[in-house]
């Protein structure tokens, strides 16, 4: 009886242990999850970084990184712009899934697609923002972190919890060349610097570039910094860093441009020696796999030990759960509506070779914002263009481009300055690759689709989102009905003839929207589109009003134009409204009084006013 009570007295005190060393083993794995600080540096492509191969960058601190880590050759931000390439680092998720594509829209998503803090947070780490947010969807941004603010930092983390810090690096920002700021240039001179060839030869963009070498300079001084304080507080050996840019830019034809110059950034992270396990990389390795802000979120939940959630549509590329490339693999890549400005465009890229398919094909492809023109070299490109100073490759950047597809060959051409697309011995690359962007829209229920003053309406009380992935939309026809719109194709005529009287307001707008693409060769379906003059929703107006002013019509056309501009009270259908009489040079034509009546917040206004004072000019305030 002894013995027996003995042996469960050892069976009870073997428990005890196992429950001790499981507890201790728990508050062990959470002290040794590797920390990770994410430096995130603002509107510099890959190719303003010595290591990326810039003989005229100095960045020896960034430099030094690469050779203690591992640099990603291949690395793209999906949108070329900040807010909208956040949403997607942010949760996982491409911008268009979430319906968060426009530039600070604020649009709601749906609830399941959170953000990665919240899982680290739910994993023990103490996570902090140092300072911009910008995640481009409804919700308190700040309140997804333990800290976010001016003062957010890992050093005031509770003791024994492994830290993720992201801090932003602004100095590199486009407004750093603003004229308003006129630094001159210290380290090189304008007429030293190596202009890319599908830039024209002005004084003002080589000051721009020269000033700009600085500029980046200073952003890879300030994370040297960031490093230096990680090795003083002795956490160097215990922490992952992660550096990348937002997106690229930020001269003419890089930020908000789905070219190289504006989606390809730096891409490289260091793992400390005892946390070698998590990589299959050897530091020092420069990797090739194509990479996109859509696999950072499943990346940071691997490296932390973390189960990825299945919303997540990237890949991990380090940690346990990495998921190796397919033999195929392709980026997405996207653009719309930047800040006063509209246009759809998406694209596909293995870093050798690019897809981008215009689904405005009447619209100049510049310039995408009047943000822009803070800059001297802008201002000074549009200039030259107004007075005919320009060749005509310098010039296409301000036309409406004659073709809706673009394919690259970046092997041989990595400026992209040579279109493929109308090459016949492209002609298999480029269907392959058309037919691929199709798949992957379809596949990421592309919310683009839907214009953005139907956003609203569509969604009723969800979000666009919940209304793209429901029954209710026909993903299939309204993606091939746009793929043809955007194809400026004659052939097609019936098709929007037909889709004009469709029930579904998105599949009348793409019909319109087919007629404009094709301008002159489409006015035998002026009969058909006259009753859409009287759509009930303003932006398939609109368009349909455009369609006439390409006929020559323009009296039919003012008419509807300005009765929309009387009438309507929703924001972005007035938005994409005045950019269309902003096009044609009618926005002088706008009453005074175009308010009244319309219950129209202040902050909703930023953008249209912003337009309206472009009239006579740039805008006053740049």
């Amino acid at each position: 009886m002894y013995r027996n009570k003995g042996k469960n007295r050892h069976v009870l005190n073997g428990l005890i242990a196992l429950i001790s060393a499981l507890i201790s083993s728990l508050s062990f794995a959470e002290k040794n999850k590797p920390n990770i600080l994410w430096i995130f540096s603002e509107d510099n492509s890959s190719h303003w970084i010595g290591s990326y191969g810039n003989d005229q960058a100095k960045t020896p601190r960034v430099d030094a990184l690469a050779k203690e880590g591992i640099l990603f050759e291949n690395a793209y931000s999906n949108a070329p712009v900040c807010a909208v390439a956040r949403a997607t680092v942010l949760t996982g998720v491409y911008s268009p899934t979430l319906g968060a594509q426009h530039m600070r829209s604020r649009h709601p998503i749906p609830e399941k697609y959170r953000p990665n803090v919240e899982y680290l947070r739910a994993a023990g780490y103490y996570c902090t923002n140092r300072r911009k947010t910008d995640y481009n969807f409804a919700g308190d941004d700040d309140s997804y972190w333990d800290d976010s603010s001016g003062t957010g930092h890992y050093k005031n983390r509770p003791e024994g919890k492994p830290f993720y810090a992201f801090v932003s690096v602004a100095v590199s920002h486009e407004s750093s060349l603003f004229k308003n700021k006129p630094l001159e240039p210290k380290r090189l001179k304008p007429e030293e610097i190596d202009l890319p060839p599908y830039l024209p030869d002005l004084p003002e963009i080589r000051k721009d570039y020269a000033r700009y070498h600085d500029r980046i300079t200073d952003m890879d001084t300030q994370i040297g910094q960031l490093l230096d304080q990680l090795e003083r507080e002795g956490l160097a050996e215990d922490t992952i860093v992660i550096y990348s840019s937002d997106h690229g830019g930020i001269l003419p034809r890089g930020k908000r441009y789905l070219n190289e110059t504006g989606v390809k950034v730096p891409m490289i992270i260091r793992i400390p020696k005892k946390f070698q396990h998590l990589s299959p990389f050897k530091p020092g390795e420069r990797v090739t796999e194509p990479i996109s802000f859509v696999d950072f979120s499943p990346t940071l939940l691997s490296l932390a030990g973390t189960e990825i959630p299945g919303q997540m549509q990237g890949r991990a590329l380090l940690g346990k759960s990495r998921v190796e490339p397919a033999s195929d693999e392709m980026e997405f890549l996207y653009a719309d509506r930047f800040d006063e400005y509209y246009g759809m465009r998406r694209g596909l890229t293995d870093g050798k070779w690019k897809y981008i398919r215009n689904f405005n094909p009447h619209l100049p492809i510049a310039p995408y914002s009047s943000y822009q023109f803070g800059q001297p070299g802008w201002v000074a490109y549009k200039k030259a263009f107004e007075e005919g100073k320009l060749k005509p490759e310098y010039a296409a950047i301000w036309k409406a481009p004659e073709i809706s597809e673009q394919l690259f060959d970046l092997s041989a051409d990595p400026w992209e300055t040579k279109n493929l697309a109308t090459d016949p011995a492209h002609s298999k690359k480029l269907i392959a690759m058309r037919n691929r962007l199709k798949e992957t829209m379809r596949q990421a229920t592309d919310t683009g689709l839907v214009p953005e003053p139907l956003f609203d309406d569509l969604a009723d009380g969800a979000t666009i989102a919940d209304y793209v992935q429901s029954e209710n939309f026909d993903m299939n026809a309204v993606l091939d009905l746009a793929f043809a719109a955007s194809s400026q194709n004659p052939a097609n005529l019936p098709l929007f003839k037909e889709k004009l009287a469709s029930p579904d307001p998105v599949q009348r707008y793409w019909a319109a929207m087919g007629l404009v693409a094709l301008g002159e060769k489409s006015e035998s379906a002026a009969d058909a589109l006259m009753p859409i003059l009287e759509d009930q929703h303003t932006v398939i107006r609109t368009v349909a009003a455009e369609a006439f002013m390409k006929w020559g019509k323009a009296d039919v056309a003012e008419k509807s134009f300005l009765t929309s501009v009387t009438e309507e009270t929703q924001v972005y259908s007035l938005l994409h409204l005045f950019n269309t009489l902003r096009r044609y040079d009618l926005l002088g034509k706008v009453p005074a009084d175009w308010k009244k009546e319309k219950n129209l917040k202040q902050g909703d206004l930023h953008y249209i006013n912003k337009m309206l004072s472009n009239i006579n000019g740039y805008p006053k305030r740049l």
